[in-house]
């Protein structure tokens, strides 16, 4: 009797001690912060991070996410969808082209945060998809931005990739390759990089692959860990109608911070080659986001508990469960098992002695999703690389977010310092 009332009690009582030990999220706002939840909070800041390009207006976001409950999918949604639209009908009143184009890219970089947390088999997704990127473009061609898109033939699909042509001069400069990560859409690599690329005189190729953008969404191909297959690929077309740079430097944002470096070990095309941020191990990564007793009964295979685990978690953590949902509908696994043995494909291990060029890591101390001891576990794999330089952001100068969001003025210094040495006659930077 004693036992079976102790097993009453137990079954009562696991859902609230989940709850207590995994699932509890703050309410009130700390300062320094737009939202406690962590996921929100950095969505947040990677809206705002596009003002210096003119993708967002501050106004803008603030009077946004006062609309917006914590954790709330469905208000995160509704909220940055009706700035979006609302910035979009602005746009068609105006006949000046700059103020016209500047709108259209703000309505892109609202509608794209609003699709973010949908679910991958909401209906309405691809539309506020196709609402956004039609934005994009248009603004684009409003502002008289010239670019050239490129279709990139991938065996029975086809990958996207944009070249921006930098000014007179840009020739005789490195060409910079950009590729995202985990949840980048093409589109937004222009406020990442070509904006301010180009006021200092570079052409930047940016694409997507397998898992990204349109590849996935359109297409369903998902994640490769071979990244040189995209990246070759991307490449191949590219300088068959190109000529060639001097230089070039591939640049791999986010889980980028993995695709890069692995396609550069492949590839001599490249000369440099950056981890932003650094990603040495994604298996680590995935094991780092989910409860220890998860990672304990996957890898004694208690399988069905992991997925009720993950089930009961989901709803209470819209950050977990954004992240599983991307992660099967990316890397089209079925389940949480199937998902983290796919994670662990991605690790540099093995890989990173292939590494030749010149490397330059970047990393921030708050990085909520990469411990920062992959820094020295990536610097001490680079044996055969020409050169490895790190740099590590703090809290100080507000650059310690994963991919120093809040802070690119900062980090693109750091970058266009480093890739200076790889100009013709340049003798002032350090080799």
């Amino acid at each position: 009797m004693i036992t079976s009332n102790l097993v009453r009690l137990f079954v009562n009582l696991f859902p609230v001690y989940l709850c207590l030990v995994f699932f509890c999220e703050c309410s009130s706002v700390q300062r320094g912060r737009f939202f406690d939840n962590q996921a929100f909070h950095f969505q947040t800041l990677r809206a705002i991070n596009d003002v210096k390009a003119n993708g967002a207006e501050t106004g803008e976001i603030l009077e946004t996410i006062k609309h917006i409950k914590e954790g709330d999918t469905e208000s995160w949604r509704f909220a940055w969808e009706r700035i979006g639209n609302a910035v979009l009908k602005k746009a068609e009143t105006y006949s000046d082209p700059k103020s016209k184009g500047n709108a259209l890219l703000r309505a892109h970089n609202y509608l794209r945060t609003a699709e973010f947390f949908m679910d991958p088999t909401d209906p309405n997704r691809e539309s506020v998809y196709k609402k956004s990127t039609d934005a994009f473009y248009n603004g684009l061609n409003a502002l008289g931005v010239q670019y050239e898109h490129i279709k990139v033939p991938y065996g029975k699909h086809y990958l996207n990739a944009n070249y921006f042509p930098g000014p007179a001069g840009s020739e005789n400069k490195p060409l910079i390759v950009f590729v995202g990560g985990f949840d980048s859409v093409l589109e937004e690599l222009y406020f990442v990089i070509v904006h301010n690329a180009y006021e200092r005189g570079y052409s930047v190729l940016t694409y997507e692959g397998p898992g990204q953008g349109e590849v996935i969404r359109k297409q369903n191909l998902p994640f490769t860990y071979e990244w040189e297959k995209p990246n070759k690929a991307v490449m191949d077309t590219f300088l068959e109608n190109h000529k060639k740079h001097d230089k070039i430097i591939l640049v791999g944002m986010s889980f980028g911070g993995y695709l890069g470096p692995r396609a550069a070990a492949f590839d001599d095309r490249f000369d440099g080659v950056v981890a932003f941020d650094v990603g040495y191990d994604f298996g680590a990564v995935a094991e780092n986001a989910t409860p220890g007793i998860a990672i304990w009964l996957q890898k004694h295979e208690f399988h069905r508990t992991v997925e009720f685990l993950s089930s009961i978690k989901s709803k209470f953590s819209s950050t977990f469960s954004w992240g599983l949902k991307n992660a099967r509908w990316t890397f089209n696994t079925k389940d949480s098992n199937e998902t983290l043995i796919a994670f662990r494909k991605f690790t540099l291990e093995g890989v990173a002695d292939k590494i030749k060029q010149d490397v330059l890591i970047l990393a921030g101390t708050k990085d909520h999703f990469i411990p920062l001891n992959q820094v020295e576990k990536f610097q001490k794999n680079l044996k055969n690389a020409k050169s490895v330089q790190t740099i590590i952001y703090d809290e100080e100068f507000g650059g310690a977010e994963h991919c120093q969001l809040g802070a690119a003025t900062l980090w693109q210094a750091d970058f266009f310092e480093w890739i200076k040495k790889f100009e013709p006659n340049n003798t002032n930077v350090k080799k």
